[in-house]
């Protein structure tokens, strides 16, 4: 390995013994700091990640206010102690045998490897949610740049470095590294004091990070989020009253940014009927009118037009789409294939995700035919039902079969746009997410990079702030099976 990346984990470790000991405040101070400093870069930041990614600058403005919020929002979580699950069983020295007294809280596990995500150079990448849920766990974090934007990913990287500063704290807390040959990267994910993985990107390179880190003589929690298809499942009654506003809805979603979002709605479920085909056509027509846009880099380009052809190309799939709109380099036409249900179930390929702007719908005849479809599709971020009140109750199996290969269930709404908040769950069954048991956004995120501790029988003084008898931080916690925030 490089050695300067191995003086990078090491001194990784070294910040991290350092910050394990931190208060509660002083984390939280730190990703308020980290949120200025990131605002104080303006417009160099965004023109940066323009030129470095072809995302438009309305859209990068928008993720950088989100980047902000969110950090700001896991401050306030980290406040709050919520994420930190905390109970107090009193000791009871009358009861026979005497009960002890038991304290449980959340300590952080160690340095964070991070790896940024290309299509969010700055909400999934070297300040995004990885970051900051470990920052409030207490862990340092080690990023490594994504290399479609590295000039963004320093500009972040010294942003941190001045929050730090300014916050009186080791520098070393923070490492950036840039990295791209595969071995080395097998050895960082390997290497002793990495403890914790966090990873937002393709299926093939999540799972070789998750092997990577399970091969390890002790091994480490890896967290990916590697893509999804996000089925969307359209009834009925719910197509007869809404047709031309669903069609124009969900062909918005599916090439929102060109469909370079983990969220993106990739196949279609309609049940054959009298509307199902005018809806298509609608659907395909909105598609049509879609002006192609240049995605992120050469290598989602290349990886676009190789597995847009390759669904293309399966026998009994129909392309609908004919989108007459120039193309420039980088640029690629939004597009709508279809097939029918027994294609799909018995084609691997067409279970695939493609990224990038394009769609499959699939067509089914009755309930049972659905009830094979659902159960032959992999665990999900998302699914979406369009359905009416009574296609609900007259679909409730299949519905209700969802909830088992996906972590958001959506009712007439799309699946793009994820809320920064605690109810989101952005995580799904495998290989949407290699543990389902957790979100990346939102501020149950923290609890990926910290473990449970329980204090048994320690004396008052020695005890973090947030199990002290006198609850100096006036925060709420379950003591005795009960939720208080009252003093002991």
């Amino acid at each position: 390995m490089d050695k300067e990346i191995v003086a990078n984990l090491y001194h990784s470790w070294e910040g991290f013994l350092k910050y394990r000991k931190t208060t509660i405040k002083e984390r939280a101070d730190l990703l308020r700091q980290i949120a200025k400093e990131i605002d104080l870069l303006g417009e160099i930041l965004i023109q940066t990640a323009a030129e470095e990614t072809n995302l438009t600058v309305a859209r990068l403005n928008n993720e950088k206010n989100r980047t902000i919020f969110q950090l700001n929002s896991y401050a306030d979580a980290t406040e709050s102690c919520q994420w930190m699950n905390l109970s107090i069983d009193l000791g009871d020295k009358d009861r026979n045998p005497p009960k002890l007294d038991l304290r449980k809280t959340m300590e952080p596990l160690g340095p964070v490897l991070v790896f940024g995500a290309s299509n969010f150079p700055f909400a999934y990448s070297t300040a995004g949610g990885d970051t900051a849920s470990a920052f409030a766990a207490g862990c340092s974090v080690v990023v490594k740049a994504h290399p479609a934007h590295p000039k963004t990913s320093d500009l972040v990287a010294q942003a941190i470095w001045k929050a730090l500063e300014k916050c009186n704290l080791d520098k070393n807390i923070f490492q950036h590294i840039y990295c791209d040959d595969f071995q080395q990267i097998e050895e960082i994910v390997q290497y002793n004091y990495i403890k914790a993985v966090g990873f937002t990107g393709s299926l093939k390179g999540g799972k070789a990070i998750f092997d990577y880190a399970n091969k390890r003589k002790e091994p480490i929690p890896v967290f990916a989020e590697m893509g999804s298809t996000n089925p969307v499942f359209i009834f009925e009654n719910y197509l007869k009253n809404h047709s031309a506003q669903l069609a124009s809805q969900l062909a918005d979603s599916i090439t929102l940014g060109m469909g370079q979002f983990c969220t993106k709605p990739g196949l279609v479920f309609i049940q054959n009927s009298e509307n199902c085909d005018l809806f298509i056509q609608k659907l395909a027509d909105n598609i049509d009118q879609i002006i192609p846009a240049n995605l992120l880099h050469s290598g989602i380009y290349k990886n676009y037009l190789e597995n847009s052809a390759l669904h293309i190309h399966q026998p009994n799939v129909a392309v609908l789409t004919t989108n007459k709109h120039p193309i420039e380099a980088l640029q690629v036409k939004p597009t709508i294939i279809t097939c029918d249900a027994f294609t799909f179930i018995g084609n691997p390929v067409l279970h695939e995700e493609v990224f990038g702007p394009m769609a499959l719908v699939i067509k089914y005849d009755n309930e049972r035919q659905l009830k094979h479809l659902i159960d032959s599709i992999q665990g999900q971020l998302t699914c979406s039902v369009f359905a009416e009140n009574e296609d609900i109750q007259a679909n409730n199996t299949a519905i209700d079969a969802l909830k088992m290969i996906c972590g958001r269930l959506n009712f007439n709404t799309v699946p793009t746009g994820v809320e920064v908040c605690l109810s989101m769950q952005h995580g799904g069954p495998y290989p949407a997410t290699t543990d389902s048991r957790f979100t990346s956004v939102g501020a149950d995120a923290i609890k990926r990079f910290a473990r449970p501790l329980t204090y048994q029988n320690a004396q008052n003084h020695y005890l973090p702030d947030e199990l002290k008898n006198e609850n100096p931080l006036g925060i709420w916690r379950t003591v005795n099976n009960q939720l208080t925030n009252s003093k002991l």
